[in-house]
C-alpha cells in the first residue's frame, strides 16, 4: 500500500528506455492544416450588424479551420477541443492521431475591441496504429483527451491519449542556433582533436522561428479497458487516467508504475451493472476527484481518508421521475461528461436529453436543471436504432461560471445563462462564415404549424452533431468541433 493507494503495477514489464526522439518537424497532413483549403476568415466586428438582443450577447462568426470539402475522411474527424490555461493556445486531436495546436493573433488581442482569431501554431503525430498482439486487438491512434499543464516557463506541456497509453508532450520554441564549436564541423560531425589548433567561442545566429514537438513521457501498461478520462491535479505534480472500471493515479516524473485509487470490477463480470464515464480532479483541492458513472450517479472521493477510494464521500445522484419512466430510461441517465466550476463549488454533468448544475454541498438534487433538446424524447427507439442514443456529449464552463454550453444535433449546440435562466440554440453551419455575419438563434418545431425560421425535428441531421466543445478561460470566445471543422466564435454586446 502506498501514500496514494494500492499500488498498481504495469501489466507487462517496461521495456529498456528507448533513445530519445527527436523533435518532429515533419508529418502528414492534416485537414485542419491544409493551407489551400483552410478557411481563415475574420470577422470585421466594427462592421456587423447589431441584432436586437435586450442586452444580452450575441454571438459572432470568427473563424472557420479545416477543409471544407464534403468528402471527409474518418482520421480528419475532431474528437477533442481544450484551451490552454490562459486561452493563448488551443488544441485539438482528431481520429488520426494528431494534435494541431493554434496561438492566439497578437493583432486580433491588440484590436479594438479584441477578436478572437487563432493560427495553426503547431501540428504533430502524437499517437500512431497499434495492435495488442496477446488480445488480437486494435488499439487505435484516436485522440480521446487532450489536458494542458500550467506554463511555469516559456515551454508549454500537454497530456494526450488514446484508448491505452497517456503521452506528455512539450512543446517549444527556437529561434536562435549555436555555431562555430571546437569539438564539431558545422554539419555536426565530431572533429578528430589533432585537428584542433585554435580555441574559438561558440556564436549565436538568428534563424526563422521553428514551434517543436517532443514526447517527454509515455505512460502505458497500466489499462485493460479504455482511456476515457485524463485530468492533471492543481498541484501539478500528479494526474488521474480513467477507464471503464478503475481510475490510476500517477506522478508526472515516474512511468513505470501508477496506483489505483478506484476500482468498481466485480469479481464476476457478470455481476457489473455500471462502468466510469468520466473523471475529473477539483481545480483547488489535490486531494478531491470526481467520476460519474453510466446510471446517473456522481461520487465525490477524498484521498486523505483513505488510500483507496472506492468508498465514497459523497454520492450526487436524482431520484428518477416514475412519469418518465421507459425502456430507454436507464440508457439517456447515463452521463456522459462532468465538468467542476473553476471556483470549484458546482460541477456540471451531462446526460443524454439535459445538462444539471450541482451544488458540491447539496447531494439530493441538481441546483438547476436544462433541457438540452427535449423534443427527442418522443424519437428514442428510432435513436436506439441508429445509434444515435449512445453518443458522449461533453459540456464546458465560462471563466465566470454563469454559463454553460453543450452540443447536440444537425450541428447545433446550445449555450445556457445561468444569471437570466435564458438559453439560445445555435448552429455551426458553413452557411455563416461569411464576415459579419452573427449567429441567428435556431428553434426545433415539434409539431403543428412550422414558423418562418423554426426546423422541423424530423428534419434533424443526426449524421451532424456537436459532441466537443471549448470555453476560452478568461474571454467569450468559443470553440466548437462539428466533424472535421472546426469553429471559433466571440461574443457581440
Amino acid at each position: 500500500m502506498g501514500r496514494w493507494g494500492r499500488q498498481s503495477p504495469v501489466l507487462e514489464p517496461p521495456d529498456p528506455q528507448p533513445p530519445p526522439i527527436p523533435p518532429r518537424t515533419f508529418m502528414r497532413q492534416s485537414s485542419i492544416t491544409k493551407i489551400g483549403n483552410m478557411l481563415n476568415t475574420a470577422i470585421n466586428i466594427n462592421g456587423a450588424k447589431r441584432p436586437q438582443s435586450n442586452g444580452e450577447a450575441s454571438w459572432c462568426f470568427s473563424q472557420i479551420k479545416g477543409a471544407l470539402d464534403d468528402d471527409v475522411t474518418d482520421a480528419d474527424i475532431i474528437s477533442c477541443v481544450e484551451f490552454n490555461h490562459d486561452g493563448e493556445l488551443l488544441a485539438t486531436g482528431d481520429k488520426g492521431g494528431r494534435v494541431v495546436i493554434f496561438q492566439r493573433d497578437p493583432a486580433s488581442k491588440s484590436a479594438n475591441p479584441r477578436r478572437g482569431e487563432y493560427n495553426v501554431y503547431s501540428t504533430f503525430q502524437s499517437h500512431e496504429p497499434e495492435f495488442d498482439y496477446l488480445k488480437s486487438l486494435e488499439i487505435e491512434e484516436k485522440i480521446n483527451k487532450i489536458r494542458w499543464l500550467h506554463q511555469k516557463n516559456p515551454v508549454h506541456f500537454l497530456l494526450s491519449t488514446n484508448d491505452k497509453t497517456v503521452k506528455l508532450w512539450k512543446v517549444s520554441e527556437r529561434d536562435k542556433s549555436f555555431e562555430g564549436y571546437n569539438t564539431k564541423e558545422e554539419n555536426g560531425l565530431i572533429r578528430d582533436p589533432q585537428n584542433v589548433t585554435a580555441l574559438r567561442v561558440p556564436s549565436v545566429k538568428q534563424v526563422p522561428l521553428m514551434v517543436e514537438a517532443s514526447p517527454r513521457r509515455t505512460f502505458a501498461n497500466a489499462h485493460t479497458y479504455h482511456i476515457n478520462s485524463i485530468s492533471v491535479n492543481s498541484d501539478q505534480e500528479t494526474f488521474l487516467s480513467a477507464d471503464d472500471l478503475r481510475i490510476n493515479l500517477w506522478h508526472l516524473e515516474v512511468v513505470n508504475q501508477s496506483y489505483n485509487i478506484v476500482d468498481i470490477k466485480p469479481t464476476n463480470m457478470e455481476e457489473l451493472t455500471e462502468v466510469i464515464t468520466a473523471a475529473e480532479f477539483h481545480p483547488t483541492e489535490c486531494n478531491v476527484f470526481v467520476y460519474s458513472s453510466s446510471k446517473g450517479t456522481i461520487r465525490l472521493c477524498d484521498m486523505r481518508s483513505a488510500a483507496l477510494c472506492d468508498r465514497h464521500s459523497k454520492q450526487f445522484e436524482e431520484p428518477e421521475n416514475p412519469t418518465n419512466r421507459s425502456f430507454f430510461s436507464e440508457i439517456i441517465s447515463s452521463i456522459s461528461d462532468v465538468k467542476l466550476s473553476n471556483s470549484g463549488r458546482y460541477m456540471i454533468s451531462r446526460d443524454y436529453l439535459s445538462i444539471k448544475v450541482w451544488d458540491l454541498h447539496m447531494e439530493t438534487k441538481p441546483i438547476e436543471t436544462y433541457p438540452v433538446h427535449e423534443y427527442l424524447r418522443a424519437k428514442l427507439c428510432s435513436l436506439y436504432e441508429n445509434d444515435c442514443i449512445f453518443d458522449k456529449f461533453e459540456c464546458c464552463w465560462n471563466g465566470k461560471d454563469s454559463s454553460i454550453m453543450t452540443g447536440s444535433y444537425n450541428n447545433f449546440f446550445r449555450v445556457f445563462d445561468r444569471n437570466s435562466k435564458k438559453d439560445v440554440t445555435l448552429e455551426a453551419s458553413r452557411d455563416i462564415i461569411k464576415p459579419k455575419t452573427v449567429l441567428k438563434p435556431r428553434k426545433v418545431c415539434t409539431g403543428g404549424k412550422r414558423k418562418k425560421d423554426e426546423i422541423s425535428v424530423d428534419c434533424l441531421d443526426f449524421n451532424k452533431k456537436i459532441l466537443h466543445t471549448a470555453w476560452h478561460p478568461e474571454e467569450n470566445i468559443i470553440a466548437v468541433a462539428a466533424t472535421n471543422n472546426l469553429f471559433i466564435f466571440q461574443d457581440k454586446f
